[in-house]
C-alpha cells in the first residue's frame, strides 16, 4: 500500500530508541524526510546514520532533552516546518501513592503533558495552513485501563488525552488529524525497567518477571517497536485522515475493553 506521504517532513521525539526509533524508521521506509531526537547524543548518530544508510532520506538530529522549555525551542528552531509530528517521552517511574509529591507530579506533567501540547501549539499553524497535517502522541494503554504503579504516567497521560479529544476536533476540517497510540507492554527499554522492579519486589528472575508478565498478554509476548511504528505509518498516511481523536490500543489484547 502507498502511504502517500514520500517527501513529508516529519519530527519524531525521543526517536533514538524504543518505539520512537520504530515511528521514525518506519516513516523513512515511505519516503518521509526526518528529524530526530535524544537525549545521548552518541545513540541518536548511530541511529540517524543506520536510517541514512537504510533509507533514501533527509535525518536531521536534535540531542536536547524535549521536555524542557529550551529543548522544545531547540528542536523546532532545528525542525523548521513539518508535516507529521509524532510526540514521545519516556513515563515517570513507578511507585505508591504514598510516594509521589507535587514536584513529582508537575514533572510529570510537564514531560507527558505539556510537552506533547507545547509542540502541537508549535506545529499545527503551519499544518493547517497547508491544509494537511497528522500528529501522533505515544501516550499509553494506562488511559483506558489505569495501572496502580503508575499513578503519575496514568494522570498525565489522561490529561493530555482530553486536550486531544477537543482539539483533534477543532482542527480536523483543515485536514489535519491528531490521533494517540496507546502501547502495552512492548520490547523497550521501558519494558526492562518495570520488568525489573516486579523482579525486585516479587525476589524472582528477570527471565521469571517477564514470563509472569508475557503471561497476562492474550499474544503472550510483548510488542516490537517494529508494529508499533507500522501503525504509526499508516496513522500518517493519507488513507487515516477521517480517523479523528482516536485512542488506539497496541497491546496484545491486554486490555479488555469494547470502546
Amino acid at each position: 500500500m502507498d502511504m502517500g506521504i514520500s517527501g513529508k517532513k516529519a519530527l519524531i521525539c525521543a526517536s533514538s530508541k524504543g518505539l520512537g526509533r520504530g515511528c521514525a524508521e518506519a516513516l523513512a521506509t515511505e519516503g518521509v524526510d526526518l528529524v530526530i531526537n535524544g537525549r545521548n547524543t552518541e545513540v541518536l548518530e548511530a541511529t540517524a546514520a543506520d536510517i541514512r544508510a537504510t533509507y533514501d532520506v533527509e535525518v536531521i538530529t536534535v540531542a536536547c532533552d524535549v521536555t524542557t522549555a529550551e529543548g522544545q525551542l531547540l528542536i523546532l528552531e532545528r525542525a523548521g516546518q513539518v508535516d507529521i509530528l509524532v510526540t514521545n517521552a519516556g513515563g515517570p517511574p513507578p511507585g505508591m501513592w504514598s510516594d509521589w509529591d507535587r514536584d513529582d507530579f508537575i514533572a510529570a506533567l510537564d514531560a507527558n503533558m505539556l510537552t506533547p501540547i507545547a509542540l502541537m501549539k508549535a506545529c499545527l499553524p503551519s499544518m493547517m495552513s497547508v491544509g494537511w497535517g497528522r500528529v501522533i502522541n505515544i501516550t499509553s494503554q494506562s488511559v483506558k485501563a489505569p495501572i496502580a504503579v503508575l499513578g503519575l504516567s496514568n494522570a498525565a497521560r489522561t490529561g493530555l488525552t482530553g486536550y486531544v479529544a477537543g482539539t483533534a476536533r477543532q482542527v480536523a476540517d483543515k485536514g489535519v488529524t491528531i490521533n494517540n497510540l496507546l502501547p502495552g507492554i512492548h520490547a523497550t527499554d521501558r519494558a526492562i525497567s518495570l520488568d525489573n522492579s516486579v523482579m525486585h519486589a516479587q525476589g524472582i528472575s528477570m527471565e521469571q518477571a517477564q514470563k509472569q508478565r508475557q503471561s497476562s498478554i492474550p499474544a503472550r509476548r510483548y510488542g516490537t517497536a517494529e508494529e508499533f511504528g507500522a501503525a504509526c505509518a499508516f496513522l500518517c498516511s493519507k488513507h487515516a485522515g477521517y480517523i479523528v481523536g482516536q485512542n488506539i490500543l497496541l497491546d496484545g489484547g491486554g486490555t479488555n475493553v469494547t470502546i
